[in-house]
């Protein structure tokens, strides 16, 4: 059964995120679906980022503010999560932004569901340090029963593109700190999609209605952590599930492939050399067929002047043209 006012609880957790979080806020304000319960969960911040938070929080009175010491996104999740008792829940990381529909339409999809859908996603645009969108390639259409699919690739993509029931985020444990605790922080997403698709449904939207920001401040640019912990999170679902072994595989040989394109076009060379070894001990004749793309990819992000690719990009009649995520703003 439909329900127009049930309450969605937005946390957002933040850690010196003074020059996105404004940004974020009024993506989050300019909802079509208005009844939000919106926490932001400062974890021990040092920069101005509070006070920004205070001063959203003057003009949206259902933005709060929870301020705590460090303890990690996963703690900063439950904490927020903990702090309202709405029955849907989503999440958005403090430098990422939402379309203005996004949770009207995940709302639909997952109520329509019924009680046996527990997490709804999007789809999400890669956007810059500057919110313009450089690429719309994310577009998975998986639903249902998805366990097998998610032991094969992270399709929901980030936390930021999921909205959950309450009862299925409680049943999956929560956001798992243990990950931080053991220097793996990073696939703390990947772990709940997992957790949540043994006992639920997925649902998708098939719009792209997050903008989830590449800049090499985040945390998926420390790849090595993301190394490990995702090395930690697929571990688990091998011991529970061994005839999706295959599907695990390929899914560590992917993100070994993607963090190292992503070292690459950052400029730590070092890591990216160590992580095409083990890609390469682990699948030679991938790693080296997909040699080509990473460097196309470095070639494209670092050798080509930006105003030559947005110009290449026009020529060609590309939907991503580097233009902003969302244009206005209400503050």
């Amino acid at each position: 059964m439909m329900q127009d006012n049930a309450t969605v609880g937005v946390v957002v957790p933040m850690f010196n995120a003074e020059r996105t979080i404004r940004s974020t806020l009024v993506s989050i304000c300019r909802q079509n679906y208005q009844a939000l319960d919106i926490i932001v969960v400062d974890d021990g911040s040092t920069d101005k980022s509070a006070s920004i938070v205070a001063s959203c929080a003057d003009r949206d009175r259902r933005i709060r503010l929870i301020r705590q010491s460090n303890g990690g996104v996963a703690h900063a999740r439950n904490r927020g999560a903990a702090s309202t008792d709405a029955e849907f829940l989503a999440f958005v990381d403090a430098d990422d932004l939402w379309a203005p529909s996004k949770i009207a339409l995940q709302l639909r999809a997952l109520q329509e569901g019924g009680s046996s859908a527990g997490l709804a996603y999007c789809w999400f645009a890669h956007i810059d340090e500057d919110g313009r969108v450089f690429s719309l390639h994310n577009q998975p259409d998986a639903q249902g029963h998805v366990l097998q699919r998610m032991c094969r690739q992270n399709f929901v993509g980030n936390g930021s593109s999921m909205l959950v029931r309450r009862s299925a985020f409680e049943r999956a444990g929560q956001f798992d700190p243990s990950l931080r605790a053991r220097s793996a922080q990073g696939c703390e997403d990947l772990l709940m999609c997992l957790r949540i698709a043994e006992n639920y449904e997925f649902r998708v939207v098939p719009q792209h209605l997050v903008g989830y920001r590449m800049t090499d401040v985040s945390m998926s640019s420390d790849v090595m952590q993301m190394l490990r912990s995702c090395e930690i999170v697929l571990a688990e679902f091998r011991e529970k599930y061994p005839q999706f072994g295959s599907d695990l595989d390929a899914h560590l040989v992917d993100m070994i492939h993607w963090l190292a394109t992503r070292a690459l076009i950052e400029g730590r060379f070092f890591a990216a050399c160590d992580l095409l070894k083990k890609s390469v001990f682990l699948d030679p004749r991938t790693a080296i067929s997909r040699l080509p793309d990473m460097v196309n990819a470095y070639c494209r992000a670092r050798l080509v002047p930006r105003w030559i690719k947005v110009r290449v990009k026009r020529m060609l009649n590309k939907d991503a043209e580097f233009r902003p995520f969302y244009a206005e703003s209400i503050w």
